[in-house]
């Protein structure tokens, strides 16, 4: 009696750290859950994929995000189309599903090239390209389902700590890939990534289930709906060109990728010169994954929540910016090895603890359509048009680092305004929201 006491009291403390509320447990364990497996997933490939753009020649780089770019843009109105014919219960499972088998067939690849001794420049640059639009998507869609699950006050509170199952995730996907990858060869860590995310289709099922004990009869515009979302496939496009708010998360999405592939592009390039084979490369990147996850890891599960209730969403936004200004100063004058790697790990760090959950908060407040169409839209084809802006840039320039850092600093500044705006207008939208609600 006595222990089970104590076990009630430890449970009820943790809750309360959290931020969590009576009923809201399993839901936010299955979304952690969740959003692990999707993303130890991607952080196991992803440093395969760093090394891949090596194997392919940093100098090739520009072109792989155009690329990407390019797939992100056909993709987008093919999966507005989708959401727009079926319904959200339906369609969700599937996607991954694709993805999985995705992964097995780059495993089948990778195998019989292997065994021949082919070249694999050209399979390195398809999976390239392929796990760059993977990663927008399971990701984009992942916040979607938590954008329809969660009310505007429950997004402030608790996407933070789901935040930290990517986190958690992050962590373990770069230390298997890091540890296994020499051993095993990198090629064989793809079936693993598979399995996770797999795992992740069954918390779906979980986070279904829990919709439909708690919302009853009130649930016909959630995830359970059996209606499908309607409206057309450029939806997305028309909406982002059409409404302030989302336009300025568009460019604010644009800025935030130019200052990031500048210093991923570079990174690349002395890691290139600095490691010999694409085992070494992969361990490398999975190292850093590491460090970057463990520091979001601190953001996302105890700070973010507090940084939003005490600054607020638009300052909370304004954060990365305004570190990245002074983080590109400083490469400026410094344009070595150990400030680049400082500035991504620490760049990377406030993006996945701060930036990306308070990003999610900013659809809790618009319609099912917008949620999954518009953020589907911006944070895939709108997102790689950010990395190919700053990949040609640094291309065509020939300016070096410590140009392109200098050119960074007023970019970065740009976004910190507008990031300010943006949460002024949330501000706006959801004090208008609330008044029609209590009306």
């Amino acid at each position: 009696m006595h222990q089970s006491a104590n076990r009630n009291t430890v449970f009820s403390g943790i809750t309360q750290f959290l931020g969590l509320r009576p009923g809201e447990f399993d839901a936010v364990a299955w979304s952690f859950a969740y959003f692990f497996c999707i993303f130890s997933a991607y952080s196991m490939l992803r440093p395969i994929r760093d090394a891949m753009g090596i194997v392919s020649g940093v100098s090739t780089l520009a072109w792989l995000f155009t690329g990407t770019f390019t797939v992100m843009v056909i993709v987008a109105p093919i999966f507005g189309w989708i959401a727009s014919r079926f319904p959200r219960k339906q369609f969700l499972p599937w996607v991954y599903y694709f993805f999985i088998a995705n992964i097995l067939i780059f495993y089948a690849v990778f195998t019989f090239a292997q065994n021949r001794e082919l070249d694999q420049i050209w399979i390195g640059r398809s999976f390239f390209v392929w796990l760059s639009v993977f990663n927008l998507f399971v990701v984009s869609i992942f916040w979607s389902f938590m954008a329809d699950i969660y009310s505007r006050e429950q997004s402030r509170r608790l996407f933070g700590v789901i935040s930290a199952g990517g986190s958690t995730g992050g962590l373990v996907g770069p230390f298997i890939t890091g540890t296994l990858v020499v051993p095993v060869g990198f090629k064989n860590i793809l079936p693993l990534s598979a399995l996770l995310l797999l795992a992740g289709v069954f918390c779906i099922y979980r986070l279904r289930q829990w919709v439909r004990q708690h919302e009853h009869d009130s649930h016909s515009d959630t995830v359970e709906s059996s209606k499908a979302i309607g409206g057309g496939p450029f939806e997305g496009i028309r909406l982002v060109i059409a409404k302030p708010y989302f336009r300025a998360i568009a460019i604010a999405v644009i800025l935030a990728n130019f200052v990031g592939v500048v210093a991923y592009f570079y990174l690349l390039e002395l890691v290139s010169i600095t490691f010999e084979s694409t085992d070494e490369h992969t361990q490398v990147f999975s190292w850093i994954d590491f460090t970057v996850n463990g520091l979001s890891f601190i953001g996302q599960l105890i700070l973010v929540k507090h940084s939003v209730k005490k600054l607020g969403i638009g300052a909370t936004l304004a954060l990365l910016p305004i570190v990245s200004v002074i983080g590109f100063a400083l490469l400026a004058i410094h344009p070595v090895f150990a400030v680049m790697a400082g500035l991504v790990i620490f760049r990377r760090s406030l993006t996945f603890g701060f930036s990306k959950p308070t990003n999610d908060m900013l659809y809790a407040i618009v319609t099912a359509e917008e949620k999954y169409k518009v953020k589907n839209f911006v944070e895939t084809a709108i997102y790689r048009a950010g990395d190919a802006i700053a990949a040609w840039t640094i291309v065509l320039s020939g300016i070096g680092i410590s140009g392109i850092a200098v050119v960074c600093i007023p970019i970065a500044a740009v976004w910190a305004v507008i990031s300010l705006w943006i949460g002024r207008e949330y501000n706006r939208r959801n004090e208008s929201s609330s008044s029609l609600e209590s009306a």
